[in-house]
């Protein structure tokens, strides 16, 4: 199959990701900087491809997520192991029970297209058609707001409701749905959602758990509380420091967006800001977008440009700012993105260089700097044999005690697998982890294979994952600790209790002998 393999990058960092986004949908943000496409959920463009996608499945969580597997499947990649990546304004915004709905829609999704059966055709309501909205957001001088057209447009289309009858589920349907989806053939192995920082509390917290959430996608986007009101984000930067400690205590991976070039800001400000991100104990994110800010028509940021108040910066600018992140980013941290993927014809101003990331990066190495972040070391479909990796081990404090960054690597400091190790100091808020050292991730790289097959050469299923484990056993006893919790998706449930886990109520846990060595 392999040799059939279109976009093999796809499915290079050892999952098979499918992304989803939820419907267009009134948003709690009044950012100057947003996009406001009525067709789109708050801040994407239709043009983009995930949009694309979605738009052509109306927004139906089963429909895109059986589609996207379908597309996979037919040019050659594995789809048993996937991360579930559910994009679209703010999640927290959006009623629970529609919440409850999609997450489970796209797990019935999971099971039935593994099982060959292909239920897109009785998806339930036909939803509005979103692509005809005539109304459009001026960003110059808006006569309407995104929120009143999006919100007069779903009360004419489902009777005076913004959801319909059939958009909501309770808890008990979609606990169902996760128990069947942790032995179905393909399985949610991470669920991602994004949100804001004002909309991060001690309840949602344990409501994105109780949905299975493992990684949350956080809008930062500044780390100055000047720049932040100046682009009226609605929330300061104690809300994002609370947040980030919210998420973390409960053992969330973080992926946080960060915006250079809002208006207000400097090359040299934003420089200052980003490395602001890794040296304050509040924050050092386990991923990283940065989205330099591009203009579109239906941004407010539109009459700022034409006033003169906000540009973007010139090319070489932009370039010294991004090899200056790209650098400092350390080496527990993923850079994922450095560029939004709106198109060229949507950008009224602003960067237009679809391979940012490689103009930046050759502008770091042209300097002379190297980055070390993890997306740059990934082993991807290099071969790997386990006696020639070495483990390092990065400490780093956080804001509720210290962080373990566990990694096997080549000998030219590529990356096959590791482990996040979270040494809180105080007890946590939430009672099941009150004396709990917490595995936040274990992630294996190489090319995803299916479940239980093995690949000479290939570094996933040659045991990384139980070695880093059992190295996170020997430094929780080591600190002290009698339980080590994990916070697992549905469909890795099976994988810990192989290691001897048990299930909690939303997370796993392995008791620590102080006696005896790790197993």
């Amino acid at each position: 199959m392999e040799k059939l393999r279109l976009r093999p990058v796809r499915t290079l960092s050892g999952v098979t990701p499918v992304t989803v986004l939820t419907k267009p949908y009134p948003c709690p943000g009044t950012c100057v900087f947003c996009p406001s496409d009525v067709r789109m959920p708050k801040s994407y463009l239709a043009l983009e491809p995930g949009a694309q996608r979605a738009d052509d499945n109306d927004f139906d969580p089963y429909r895109q997520t059986w589609s996207r597997l379908e597309t996979y499947r037919n040019i050659g990649h594995p789809v048993e192991k996937v991360e579930m990546i559910v994009l679209g304004g703010t999640w927290s915004f959006y009623p629970e029970p529609y919440r409850i709905w999609f997450i489970k829609r796209c797990l019935e999704a999971l099971d039935d297209f593994g099982r060959g059966i292909d239920g897109r055709a009785s998806h339930g309501s036909p939803a509005p058609e979103y692509r005809n909205l005539e109304a459009r957001v001026e960003g110059r001088a808006p006569a309407e707001t995104y929120n009143q057209v999006v919100g007069r447009f779903l009360n004419s289309r489902q009777g005076g409701s913004w959801l319909r009858e059939d958009e909501r589920e309770t808890w008990e349907s979609l606990e169902a749905a996760q128990i069947g989806n942790e032995s179905a053939r393909c399985r949610c192995v991470g669920l991602s959602v994004e949100t804001r920082p004002d909309w991060i509390s001690h309840s949602e917290v344990l409501r994105l758990r109780r949905l299975g959430v493992t990684k949350v996608q956080l809008g930062l986007q500044s780390l100055s509380d000047q720049v932040l009101e100046e682009n009226r984000r609605g929330h300061d930067l104690t809300s994002s420091r609370r947040a980030m400690r919210e998420l973390r205590s409960a053992g969330f991976k973080i992926h946080a967006h960060w915006m250079p070039n809002l208006l207000g800001s400097t090359p040299a400000a934003d420089a200052r800001d980003f490395s602001r991100l890794f040296d304050s104990p509040d924050f050092r994110p386990d991923e990283l977008k940065v989205y330099p800010c591009s203009l579109v028509e239906s941004a407010e940021l539109m009459r700022f440009w034409e006033s003169g108040e906000w540009h973007p910066y010139e090319h070489e600018e932009l370039m010294d700012l991004l090899s200056h992140c790209l650098e400092v980013t350390p080496r527990y941290c993923r850079l994922t993105r450095v560029i939004r993927d709106f198109s060229a014809e949507d950008i009224v101003a602003g960067n237009k260089v679809a391979n940012l990331r490689e103009a930046a990066e050759k502008a770091m190495k042209d300097r002379g700097g190297r980055g070390s972040d993890i997306r740059a070391r990934e082993i991807r479909g290099r071969a790997v044999s386990a006696d020639t990796l070495r483990l390092i081990e990065t400490r780093y404090a956080t804001s509720i005690g210290h962080e373990l960054f566990l990694e096997f690597v080549t000998p030219s400091d590529r990356i096959a697998g590791f482990l996040r190790l979270s040494l809180p100091e105080e007890p946590a808020a939430i009672d099941e982890l009150r004396d709990s050292a917490l595995v936040r991730e274990v992630h294996v790289y190489g090319a995803s294979l299916e479940v239980g097959r093995r690949s000479g050469g290939a570094s996933q299923h040659i045991g990384l994952g139980r070695r880093l484990m059992e190295r996170a056993v020997e430094h929780a006893r080591d600190a002290g600790y009698r339980d080590l919790a994990v916070i697992s998706s549905v469909g890795t449930r099976e994988y810990y209790r192989r290691l001897g886990f048990v299930d909690g109520t939303l997370y796993q846990h392995l008791t620590i002998s102080q006696n005896e060595p790790a197993a």
